[in-house]
């Protein structure tokens, strides 16, 4: 799944995946949706955001918790991806046929 509103930037924020490139990270978005905020209200904490930038954190989000499974020999075993893990290492494991 592509995600044309979430940036990654080493040079940027330390690297977290941030919202069209602007220092707002993706988990700051979710964070004030868990607290209660209303998109409202996160816009206009936050002018620059559109509402398709907080759609498409939960969309990001719900995609980087999704079960995933790693194959060791013989046995598979599951695991769940999340943010700790960068989607560089995520899609290069799919590429080698490790995740599936």
């Amino acid at each position: 799944m592509k995600f044309p509103r979430i940036t990654i930037d080493p040079e940027q924020m330390g690297g977290v995946p941030c919202l069209r490139g602007l220092r707002i990270p993706v988990a700051t978005i979710l964070a004030m949706l868990a607290e209660g905020m209303t998109e409202q209200e996160i816009l206009a904490a936050y002018p620059d955001l559109e509402p398709e930038d907080i759609k498409e954190a939960l969309k990001f989000a719900a995609e980087a918790v999704q079960e995933r499974q790693l194959a060791f020999g013989d046995s598979a075993v599951k695991f769940l991806v999340d943010n700790a893990l960068s989607p560089f290492v995520a899609e290069k494991l799919r590429e080698a046929g490790k995740v599936w």
